[in-house]
């Protein structure tokens, strides 16, 4: 698993209810109940936050603490940039899903002139702008940061002057704007959505799976179909959203929704979608163990996150001497 690297980024700037930040620790400590020693076998690195700012009033309520999550994007995605160039997956362990805006931007860094995709697995859309988030909270926008959308035919909150260009800053980190385009943007288990992303992935037909499509096609089925879709990129970002589970597996999580996969069938679908070639970054995201009992949801998905690692390390050995040139960064 050497050509693996683990990026920790405990933050939860983006999130409503305090605690994400705590989840890659969740995580190491259900790995020791479960008596594994995969964190041992794989090194890591950890992206600095502005935790400060969650002790201080919200100043921008339709963008709450902008500027802190700005800060996160532009270190995440300079750490993924760097990690891909060394030859590396970059395996993402993030609080709230906000940062996923600057693991996209990282890996669109590395391929600039290229199209990536994008794999969401995830009960939400989470392609709010501040122009329409009922809640304020960007773990509920990275999508629409990479996409550069506001949804302004749709606005519902009324932004200040000050919000504005940090919304714009944060669409524009790494110079490229849109990182993403719709068509490139696969949404696996997507169950609870609001008025404005709905409007935006039928006026965009963008493609998605839900649980109940898996189940009667069959996953495998399912996966080659959606891979398929994404047969114009280059490279691939996948975030797993513990949330894509069913509530009832996952109490340890900001927003749990009920009708989504169960363990097996996450291992499965992510074992369908990582073992692509153009898989270039892995993300798991969400888990709150303040929100848990006995740290039972880290426990559940432990065994998801191993069967991931291992089909990234499986694929990498396999493709490490096909791998197609893409630079190198000298070592700090």
């Amino acid at each position: 698993m050497k050509n693996l690297k683990i990026i920790e980024v405990k933050s939860e700037l983006g999130a409503g209810t305090r605690g994400a930040s705590l989840g890659s620790e969740a995580l190491k400590l259900a790995s020791l109940e479960h008596g594994d020693s995969l964190f041992g076998k794989i090194k890591s690195r950890e992206i600095r936050d502005s935790s400060r700012l969650l002790f201080r009033h919200p100043q921008r309520v339709h963008a709450k603490r902008i500027k802190g999550v700005v800060k996160v994007f532009e270190r995440l995605a300079k750490a993924v940039q760097t990690e891909v160039q060394r030859g590396h997956i970059p395996v993402i362990l993030s609080g709230d899903h906000s940062s996923a805006g600057g693991g996209i931007t990282g890996l669109k860094a590395v391929f600039p002139n290229e199209r990536i995709g994008v794999v969401w697995i995830d009960a939400h859309a989470d392609l709010h702008s501040p122009y329409t988030t009922p809640s304020g909270n960007i773990h509920g926008m990275p999508l629409a940061t990479a996409l550069a959308i506001d949804h302004l035919e749709m606005t519902q909150n009324h932004l200040d002057n000050d919000t504005i260009p940090h919304w714009e800053r944060l669409k524009n980190v790494g110079n490229i704007c849109p990182k993403l385009l719709p068509q490139d943007l696969v949404f696996i288990g997507l169950r609870d959505l609001e008025t404005a992303e709905s409007s935006y992935i039928r006026q965009h037909q963008i493609f998605k799976i839900s649980t109940a499509v898996l189940r009667r096609n069959g996953i495998k089925k399912a996966i080659e179909k959606a891979l398929v879709h994404l047969q114009h990129c280059s490279a691939l970002y996948v975030s797993f959203d513990v949330d894509s589970l069913d509530a009832r597996l996952v109490p340890g999580t900001g927003t749990p929704v009920k009708d989504g996969l169960t363990i097996d069938e996450a291992k499965k679908v992510l074992t369908q979608v990582l073992k692509d070639p153009r898989v270039r970054c892995f993300e798991l995201t969400e888990l709150n163990p303040l929100l848990d009992s006995q740290n039972q949801t880290a426990y559940r998905v432990f065994p998801i996150f191993k069967k991931a690692v291992e089909t990234l390390a499986k694929k990498q050995k396999k493709q490490k001497s096909k791998q197609p040139h893409i630079g190198t960064v000298p070592n700090p």
